[in-house]
């Protein structure tokens, strides 16, 4: 009698190829779609449909929205940073997948989930460290598996689907990719070669020749440091960043290519495109550092790099990050109001901010006015500035 395993499925090709391999390996296979945004109600059929192609004993789709935004995209603004300064942790929503490839799990009784990360990558080890720190769940992991046998391995589990019958869509012979809610990454191809990206190489964004002639602008309201309301209208903060994507994709906001330091120590190299998480960050940013103290604007970039750091290489339930994010919300008591977003194309900025807790001295106004004299700058300036001016006049 077959044993029940659960797998993380996406219909890609790895996770394509991970149903037959693990059914002839003697599993029932039961697959779990997290849907976490990035498709629509024709791609969530499609991966289903696909599912049953390949002969899966049952499968699921779960709503990952509400949990992304609350598990991580709150956080993740809050703490403002992106990953060496580039990259916005676009595929976070694998902490969220196991977590629901673990339920499925209980359900079925089963004792073991998979996956299909390669042995390469970040993925595999945040969703291993994730299966650990929630469930005593065995991992299979078919593509490291195979990666013993096959250096080619793309290669190799398109010839495996082929032989058997199944089908694989064009564009994923040539790129990984990965969409959600937060974003769409791509590698492969040229990418992974330190070309240029191709003129296939693009997703949601825009290219410059199709960005429309008028501007756009974009009012987000905040409360506590959360997203609650675009343009006056209140809407759950998945449905705000679904509605930021469509916006500011049209004028090829959020896309990128970077290439940054991997968990295991690879150069890993990806085109992304973000569109509502870099407009969404800029507002935020634009609020914050009108209403934090100078104190708060300088410390917490450095506590911000450290939870991304966390996040990024796996370690999303590590205590530290609990303690990380006690701060973050703490800081954000006073980040309440409203800021304007403007596009022209390309970038995005924030145009006006408004809010009761701006920090504005009454008395005066950077390089126009102030309720000081001349005596107490210079004073400022002498005791400021003792040390430095000390060691000029000792060491002249």
């Amino acid at each position: 009698m077959s044993q029940d395993i659960v797998l993380a499925f996406s219909g890609g090709l790895d996770t394509s190829f991970c149903v037959p391999y693990l059914r002839e390996q003697g599993w029932a296979v039961h697959t779990v779609f997290a849907d976490t945004g990035g498709v629509d109600a024709a791609e969530r059929a499609t991966i289903e449909a696909r599912a049953h192609e390949l002969g899966v004993a049952s499968h699921v789709t779960v709503d990952g929205g509400p949990a992304l935004w609350e598990g991580f995209v709150k956080p993740f603004v809050w703490a403002g940073e992106a990953y060496q300064g580039q990259y916005p942790l676009l595929v976070s929503d694998r902490y969220l997948i196991v977590a629901a490839s673990i339920r499925r799990a209980r359900e079925l009784n089963a004792r073991a989930i998979a996956h299909g990360c390669t042995g390469m990558g970040n993925d595999q080890v945040r969703f291993d460290l994730t299966a650990k720190a929630l469930s005593d769940l065995a991992i299979v992991a078919p593509i490291r598996e195979i990666q013993k046998e096959h250096t080619q391995t793309r290669a190799y589990e398109q010839a495996y689907l082929e032989q058997r019958g199944f089908g694989v869509r064009a564009k994923q012979k040539q790129y990984t990719i990965n969409e959600n809610l937060l974003g769409l990454t791509m590698s492969g191809a040229e990418i992974d070669r330190w070309e240029a990206p191709g003129a296939e190489a693009r997703g949601w964004c825009a290219p410059r020749a199709e960005w429309p002639a008028t501007p756009l602008r974009a009012t987000l309201r905040f409360a506590h440091g959360e997203a609650l309301a675009l343009d006056g209208e209140a809407m759950p903060g998945q449905q705000l960043l679904a509605r930021l994507n469509t916006l500011f994709a049209a004028y090829g906001v959020g896309r990128g290519v970077y290439t940054g330091d991997t968990t295991i120590g690879l150069k890993g190299r990806i085109v992304f495109e973000a569109p509502g998480l870099i407009a969404l960050l800029a507002a935020h940013r634009a609020l914050e550092e009108a209403v934090l103290s100078k104190a708060q604007n300088r410390f917490k970039p450095e506590l911000a790099r450290k939870w991304v750091e966390l996040v990024y290489e796996g370690f999303f339930h590590d205590p530290l990050k609990t303690d990380l994010e006690a701060f973050l919300a703490s800081s954000q008591r006073m980040v309440n109001g409203e800021v304007v977003l403007e596009t022209h194309g390309g970038g995005v900025q924030a145009v006006a901010v408004r809010s009761p807790h701006i920090l504005n001295a009454k008395g005066a106004t950077y390089a126009q006015s102030a309720d000081w004299g001349v005596a107490e700058a210079e004073g400022f300036i002498k005791l400021f500035g003792m040390s430095s001016t000390l060691w000029a006049e000792v060491n002249r």
